[in-house]
């Protein structure tokens, strides 16, 4: 089988693994082998082999993810434990991580279930927080747990982070919280086990020989892939300047151990008699030495998936240079494709997947089949610029930070962790190791190779950088490979073509939202809260932006913010925050400064003024009035009375003049003002079809009879947490608009939930209808989710 048949075989595969995560279903891996085995048998008959065998090699690969996805959703948290007290034994099989309020993350693998088991498959391995918890006990390694868990869930949108997609790409099949601890030497400890041990004692020694530098965070990360210490403001100043592959181990990393690994060993071993080894055998050693260490070295950094991902790149790229094969570059990419995703079928899920082979491509593209060598300099700039061409459609649409910042910051940064700073730390590591007393002087040195770095990337991240229109990904994608055909061209023609594309980007026309969406109102999944974006005639209202915790989590970073590009958004023209509570109004800061708002308005003027001091705008008190938004009716209502707390909400009622369609958004009012609503006759007209958000996410302290009894909606939408501790919506409150006939959906169940409406009609969207096969259906009962 030639080599170019090998490559063509390795690019079908990996195409069938990708495809399955294309499917809405999760076909039967057996099916899928059948069908490859037949084919394959076909193709040796007819003259369409060569398609025929490609056929088979990429259901192969379909059937190959298939299975591994079966097997992973065959693990199943029991219905009849989620959310009850739970016995695990196991042991910890990661480094624990700081999380918010005084938690400890980590990953416990499970060897028992005590009484648990039923017949059932239960998950092997757990994600689980303990607030307020013993790090000197989680050191203990091997533990019995009592434990309160559930089934992965996360907010379901259209854009944005997706929780589940993380959870199942990195194996948890459940989630839960650490409720005591205790060490039990009853479990076994084997290999896995060993070797998370193993790592934990390491890091307890990086710990304690550099822990009192001041770029300790960034040491331990480069230097073992332990990121504990990295805190917001690291990932911040990485992320605004497209840096965070640097502290990620991957294949800059393991490049360079190899670069250093061929080096010292092709010396070593020149350095024996002539005649004890050959050309051939010298090279063979060399390269079973460079696998050697970079194995090493993915081991003691965690052997994380990014890892492994490189390592069988280096191994390839190594055998085909080292070996003095007949290079055949696009040959060895596709088959260290196909290795990486026989190795890792879920590797799709992550984006750091896209990133690096999108990379590699790139580079590729651009220097392989070049007639002359290319100067270091040059070179530096020519593969900085290739591969912001290359990565710029993908990481736009991850929304990255400042593509134009990671251009400018690569160029010295790469470099510098390359010649300068891992160099350091290796020589620091291994004379700690062997003389702590002669390394001790040295070691702040690395303070002053990582401090400059770090002061470099500020400085940059201060920048004015200008932000460019926002183009689509068909856009991005041709000016994309626009300039990278440029880049095939001598080197030149370079500065010609990188004006000429960003040229392209920065005046590129942005998409008019009526242009990408109808009439429509969406009802976004932000789990305890309450957001909602209204489009019309090309103007936006957002009414309220979710739930936020200060250092912790941002739903307007998370869902709000990517929702509204996703849809070519670029501006609010209206903001309404019901009242200032967090789960309404949460980090209204962090979206000002994302995204130009024309007016806010609030039910709580005075509490949102005190957190947005240096707001360009003034913060309007809620009145009572109409206004229209394209094709729809607002009507706006306050309360006389109430001025702070629930009962100040901005009351809004939509209604779109061609349909009918109504929607009442009441904030938390709670009974009280729910009686001056009604006192008012505010809803004068009888809508054809009336939707309600049930205030107060369904708490019984809204809600009341006279008010379901008065609005009589035809549809009420509960916007709450999945197993939230309030327990919403409360039967009581679901009881009664069942009574009057409502239909009932829930944030947590269905997902974002989208209203486009027209003259014709109304159409609703559950997010969840359309998630792929591996978004689990809540383990909620019909009750919680405010059905019968």
């Amino acid at each position: 089988m030639s080599g170019t048949a090998i490559g063509a075989a390795w690019a079908a595969f990996s195409c069938g693994v990708i495809l399955l995560y294309r499917l809405p279903v999760l076909p039967a891996w057996t099916w899928l082998a059948g069908a490859a085995i037949v084919v394959f048998l076909i193709a040796s008959r007819r003259r369409a082999r060569v398609l025929a065998a490609l056929l088979a090699a990429s259901l192969a690969g379909m059937a190959w993810a298939a299975w591994h996805a079966e097997t992973r959703l065959a693990q199943r948290l029991p219905p009849s434990l989620e959310g009850q007290p739970v016995i695990v034994r196991g042991y910890v099989c990661d480094l624990p991580t700081p999380g918010r309020f005084q938690s400890l993350r980590f990953r416990f693998c499970v060897t028992e279930w005590p009484g648990q088991t039923q017949g059932i498959h239960p998950p092997d391995t757990l994600r689980l927080s303990w607030y307020r918890g013993s790090a000197e006990t989680l050191r203990r390694h091997r533990l019995q747990l009592d434990v309160v868990l559930k089934r992965p869930h996360g907010a379901l949108n259209a854009a944005g982070f997706r929780y589940e997609d993380w959870l199942f790409r990195h194996g948890y099949r459940a989630t839960g919280s650490v409720r005591s601890a205790a060490f039990d030497p009853a479990v076994p400890c084997h290999g896995h086990c060993r070797y998370a041990l193993a790592r934990q004692a390491l890091a307890d020694w990086v710990e304690a020989r550099f822990g009192a530098l001041d770029q300790y965070p960034l040491i331990a990360s480069l230097m073992i892939g332990n990121r504990q210490a990295m805190n917001e403001e690291h990932w911040a100043l990485l992320k605004a300047t497209g840096t965070v592959h640097l502290v990620a181990i991957s294949g800059l990393h393991l490049g360079l151990v190899a670069l250093a690994v061929a080096w010292l060993s092709r010396r070593l071993l020149l350095m024996l008699p002539v005649s004890w080894l050959s050309e051939r055998t010298l090279r063979r050693l060399v390269f079973f030495l460079v696998v050697a260490g970079c194995l090493c070295y993915a081991l003691v950094a965690g052997f994380t998936v990014p890892t492994r991902r490189a390592l069988v790149m280096v191994t390839i790229a190594s055998w085909t240079l080292l070996c003095a094969r007949e290079p055949r570059p696009w040959q060895s990419f596709f088959t260290a494709l196909g290795l990486v995703l026989m190795a890792d079928p879920f590797a799709p899920l992550d984006p750091g997947f896209w990133l690096s082979f999108a990379a590699v491509a790139v580079l590729l593209w651009v220097l392989v089949g070049r007639l002359g060598p290319v100067g270091w300099l040059p070179g530096l700039i020519l593969t900085q610029v290739a591969v912001f061409a290359g990565l710029w459609p993908i990481l736009a649409s991850l929304e990255q930070g400042q593509p134009l910042a990671g251009l400018v910051a690569n160029l010295f940064a790469i470099p510098w962790v390359s010649v300068l700073v891992m160099p350091a730390l290796a020589l620091a590591a291994v004379a700690m190791a062997l003389a702590p007393g002669l390394a001790e002087p040295v070691v702040p040195g690395l303070d002053v190779l990582l401090g400059g770095l770090w002061q470099l990337l500020a400085w940059v991240a201060s920048w004015p950088w200008p932000e460019p229109a926002y183009a689509g990904a068909g856009t991005l994608g041709l000016v994309a490979a626009v300039l990278l055909l440029a880049l095939r061209l001598p080197l030149p023609g370079l500065p010609v073509a990188v004006l000429l594309s960003l040229l392209v980007w920065w005046w590129s026309p942005v998409p008019s939202p009526a242009s990408t969406a109808t009439e429509s109102v969406t009802v976004l999944d932000v789990g305890q809260g309450l957001s909602v974006v209204i489009q019309a005639g090309g103007h936006v209202l957002v009414y309220d932006t979710g739930p936020a915790v200060d250092g912790v989590f941002s739903s307007v970073t998370s869902t709000l913010v990517p929702v509204l590009r996703s849809r070519g958004i670029r501006r609010i023209d209206h903001l309404v925050l019901s009242h200032a509570d967090q789960d309404h109004a949460g980090d209204v800061a962090g979206l000002l400064a994302r995204m130009p708002v024309g007016r806010i308005e609030t039910g709580e003027p005075e509490r949102i003024r005190e957190r947005l001091p240096e707001a360009p705008q003034p913060v309007l008190p809620c009145r009572r009035r109409r206004e229209t938004l394209g094709g729809f009716d607002l009507l706006f209502w306050h309360s006389r009375h109430a001025q702070r707390g629930n009962d100040a909400s901005c009351v809004l009622i939509v209604r779109h003049r061609a349909s009918g369609v109504e929607w009442v958004l009441p904030g938390d009012l709670t009974v009280t003002t729910e009686q001056e609503f009604l006192r008012d006759d505010v809803l004068q007209e009888s809508p054809t079809y009336r939707i309600v958000i049930a205030p107060h996410h369904g708490s019984k302290t809204s809600s009341s009879p006279a008010w379901v009894t008065h609005l009589a909606p035809n549809l009420v939408v509960y916007s709450a947490g999945y197993r939230h501790r309030f327990g919403h919506p409360h039967p009581s409150v679901t009881a009664r608009y069942r009574a009057v006939g409502a239909t009932a959906l829930n944030t947590a169940c269905s997902g974002s939930l989208t209203f486009s409406v027209a003259a014709e009609g109304l159409d609703i969207v559950e997010a969840r209808s359309r998630a792929p096969f591996w978004i689990s259906a809540p383990g909620l009962a019909r009750s919680q989710c405010g059905q019968p």
